[in-house]
């Protein structure tokens, strides 16, 4: 069963792909999306921007086959210090409610917003 997206999920996405602009594997700016290192279902980092890739939809699927491929990618394009905090914060908990999920929406839509405003913003991630 799907797990259903939320507008927080779909402003997330798109901060993400605003902030890599292509898929970080093969440089496509085309059918991007949202890519997880850890699922969805782990709440804790799901909105989390350091938990996050833009990916085409073919990198995308590659790397949802093929998830050993998809650990030694990340491990070599964000290092391994950002994977073992990662790992670490993946341990948490977050309450998740519709009250934080459209606070959530609301802080990406805003940093959307400011970089629209100024292309030298870095988005800062939720949590």
């Amino acid at each position: 069963m799907a797990i259903k997206r939320t507008n927080a999920d779909i402003w997330c996405s798109k901060a993400v792909r605003l902030r890599d602009g292509a898929c970080v594997r093969c440089g496509n700016t085309e059918t991007n999306q949202a890519m997880h290192i850890y699922g969805r279902r782990n709440k804790v980092v799901r909105y989390s921007l350091d938990n996050l890739l833009t990916g085409c939809y073919t990198c995308h699927r590659l790397f949802t086959e093929s998830p050993v491929m998809f650990t030694d990618f990340c491990n070599q394009h964000l290092g391994e210090g950002h994977m073992e905090i990662l790992r670490e914060k993946s341990r948490g908990i977050l309450k998740e409610n519709k009250a934080v999920r459209d606070e959530i929406a609301k802080h990406y839509r805003e940093q959307i917003k400011l970089r629209e405003q100024n292309p030298d913003h870095v988005i800062i991630s939720y949590n």
